[in-house]
């Protein structure tokens, strides 16, 4: 596909991908989309806090209202 380029481990295994951002110019909310559940599946091991909590701890730091 034109504007997109795999890149390749020692083993010709693909390993990442590389998109010329101007073939998404159209397609802003889904590149938002995918990036989010990227970051989102990244996460998924991470410490979770209650709502309430980081709600407290927002207001007390000015953060919010």
């Amino acid at each position: 596909m034109k504007g997109v380029n795999y890149v390749t481990d020692a083993n010709n295994r693909k390993v990442a991908v590389q998109i010329d951002l101007k073939l998404l110019e159209n397609y802003n909310e889904e590149m938002e989309d995918l990036i989010d559940g990227i970051i989102a599946e990244s996460r998924k091991e991470e410490e979770r806090k209650p709502l309430d909590e980081v709600i407290k701890r927002l207001k007390k730091s000015g953060r919010i209202k």
